[in-house]
């Protein structure tokens, strides 16, 4: 998961240098007066940063979704480890009580079944 992170991360920041290079070369090339090339520049970078600050929100709703729902789905894993757990001591009791009846009762035929005489 962290994977996709890096890679989304990685993303997000080549994505916004690339729009600034892109931004400053093609307002540098412009045939534009220095003072309407600064305000260009002004409303691209309010314009860059604005769709930064909504690519993080959206990013950070994703990863949000994503934690709420592994939370979600560890829970249910937590369930179903416990549910087993507790079969699993119910089968290994079963077993030991049985064993342990295996044991007691040949035990008590042998002494119930021996009579001893006196002379």
């Amino acid at each position: 998961m962290s994977s996709d992170r890096d890679e989304f991360g990685a993303f997000l920041v080549g994505f916004i240098v690339g729009g600034l290079t892109g931004a400053v070369v093609s307002l540098l090339f412009a045939p534009q007066s220095g003072e309407e090339t600064r305000a260009l520049i002004r409303d691209k970078s309010i314009e860059i940063r604005d769709k930064a600050a909504e690519t993080t929100e959206e990013a950070l709703a994703r990863a949000e979704a994503a934690a709420s729902e592994a939370r979600i789905r560890a829970e249910e894993l937590a369930k179903v480890a416990r549910a087993r757990a507790e079969e699993f001591s119910k089968e290994v009791r079963s077993r030991g009580e049985s064993a342990l009846d295996a044991v007691r009762k040949p035990s008590s035929k042998k002494s119930g079944g021996e009579t001893t005489t006196s002379s």
